[in-house]
C-alpha cells in the first residue's frame, strides 16, 4: 500500500511550484489529476530540452498524474473543476491570487462545496500584504527572500544558484503544509484550510541566522563565493590535476585530523586554532595550508586521504558524475524507466526514502487530455471539458 493512496488530488497549477508539489504527493501514491489549458497544456511540456516535441522534464514533473483537459475560463470548465472539486480532498495552485475568484473557483466557493478539502494556494507574495497582487516568479522570491544577495564571489554580480531552488522550496513547504492541515482533519476533527504559500517566505525560511544576526548586532551577511563565511575551514581548493575539491574541516577534532593529515601538525596544535573562532581570524591562513597541500596532488589522491583521515571532503558533480556514481545507485536515485512512447529513460529516484511506503512509479507522465474520458467521460461530462 502506498503511503498517500485514497489522497486525491486536484492540481490547477503550471510549470514548477503548484506542479512539484503534485509530483511529490503522486510520487507516494496520491491520485493527482492535473488540469491543463487545452491548447497546448502546461508550458512546462515544451520547456528546454524537447523529445518528439515534448520536454525531458515534463517526464519527471508529471510523472504519476493524470491529465484532464479544461479550459478554466469557460463555465464548462469551472463547473467540472467544482465537481470535482467537491470529491478531493486537496486542491494545488499556483495562479496570481484573485484568478481563482475571477473564474468563481476561489476558497469560499470551493470550501461552501467541500468543508474537508485542503487548498494548497503558492505565489509569489502570499494571498495578503501589499504585494499579493504582483506577479512573481522563483527568481524573485530567491531575491526577495535574501538568497540571491548571497550567491557568488563579493563584489560581483549577484547570480543565480542554476535551478528553480525558489519554487521547489516553495513546493516542498507546501506539501508540508497539505500534510498538517490533513491531519488537522482526520485526526483534530477540524475541516478543510487554505495553505498559504509565498515563494519569498519559504527561500526566507531557509536562510539560517540572516535575521537574528543583523537584530543582534546589525550585521549583513555578504556573499562569501565558495567559502562559507564564519565557519571555518570550509572552502573548495584546487588540486593539482586543475579539478576542485570541496573539504569541510570545521569541527574541531574534524580540523585536527585535516591538519595532521596535510602535514601540518603544528597548526593541529596550535591552541589558537583549537576552536571555530581563533580559525575565522586566521581563515586565509589555514586556506593557503590546504590549498598548497591539495595543489601538489590529484583529486582522487586528496579524496582517498582525506577520506581515511574521516575528514569530509568530495569532488564538484556534474550530472555525467551523478548518473555514473555508485551511491546514487546503490541507494536507487537513477531510476532507469520508459516514456509513455517507449523511449527509454532516467529520472530522479524518489526522496524522502521510507521502508515502508516508497515512492514508486505507477505510470509516466501523461499526454494532453489523456484523461479526460477516463475522468469527465465516466461523470457524463463532454470529455473535451469546456
Amino acid at each position: 500500500m502506498d503511503a498517500l493512496q485514497g489522497l486525491r488530488v486536484l492540481e490547477l497549477g503550471q510549470l514548477i511550484a503548484g506542479p512539484f508539489a503534485g509530483k511529490t504527493l503522486a510520487d507516494f501514491g496520491a491520485d493527482v489529476i492535473k488540469i491543463e489549458p487545452p491548447d497546448g497544456g502546461d508550458p512546462l511540456r515544451t520547456w528546454r530540452l524537447l523529445r518528439d516535441g515534448t520536454s525531458v522534464w515534463w517526464q519527471l514533473q508529471s510523472r504519476n498524474k493524470r491529465s484532464v483537459a479544461l479550459d478554466l475560463r469557460s463555465s464548462e470548465g469551472q463547473a467540472a473543476v467544482r465537481a470535482l472539486a467537491a470529491e478531493a480532498d486537496v486542491l494545488i495552485e499556483n495562479f496570481k491570487p484573485g484568478t481563482l475568484e475571477a473564474w468563481g473557483l476561489g476558497w469560499e466557493a470551493l470550501h461552501a462545496l467541500n468543508p474537508r478539502l485542503v487548498m494548497l494556494r503558492i505565489s509569489g507574495y502570499g494571498q495578503t500584504g501589499p504585494y499579493a497582487s504582483k506577479p512573481g516568479f522563483g527568481v524573485l522570491g530567491e531575491a526577495m527572500g535574501g538568497l540571491r544577495h548571497l550567491t557568488g564571489e563579493p563584489g560581483r554580480v549577484p547570480v543565480r544558484t542554476g535551478v528553480s531552488i525558489g519554487d521547489t522550496l516553495a513546493a516542498l513547504h507546501g506539501v508540508v503544509g497539505v500534510l498538517m492541515a490533513l491531519r488537522h482533519r482526520d485526526v483534530n476533527g477540524g475541516q478543510g484550510q487554505v495553505v498559504d504559500v509565498a515563494l519569498y517566505e519559504s527561500v526566507f525560511n531557509v536562510m539560517e541566522s540572516l535575521l537574528p544576526e543583523y537584530d543582534a548586532f546589525g550585521a549583513v551577511r555578504q556573499a562569501g563565493g565558495s567559502a562559507l563565511p564564519g565557519i571555518a575551514p570550509s572552502n573548495a581548493y584546487r588540486c593539482g590535476c586543475g579539478a576542485w575539491v570541496l573539504v569541510g574541516g570545521n569541527g574541531d577534532s574534524i580540523f585536527r585530523r585535516l591538519m595532521q593529515a596535510i602535514a601540518r601538525a603544528d597548526l593541529a596544535a596550535d591552541p589558537a586554532l583549537a576552536h571555530n573562532a581563533g580559525r575565522v581570524e586566521r581563515v586565509d591562513e589555514i586556506d593557503a595550508a590546504i590549498g598548497a597541500w591539495t595543489g601538489q596532488r590529484s583529486i582522487e589522491q586528496v579524496i582517498e586521504a582525506l577520506d581515511a583521515a574521516g575528514v569530509p571532503v568530495g569532488r564538484i558533480y556534474t550530472v555525467a558524475d551523478i548518473a555514473q556514481d555508485p551511491q546514487y545507485r546503490a541507494r536507487e536515485m537513477i531510476l532507469q524507466t520508459q516514456d509513455a512512447a517507449g523511449h527509454p529513460i532516467k529520472l530522479p529516484g524518489f526522496v524522502p526514502r521510507m521502508t515502508a511506503t516508497p515512492g514508486r512509479l505507477a505510470h509516466p507522465a501523461p499526454g494532453l487530455g489523456e484523461h479526460n474520458d477516463e475522468v469527465l467521460g465516466a461523470r457524463g461530462w463532454p470529455v473535451r471539458g469546456g
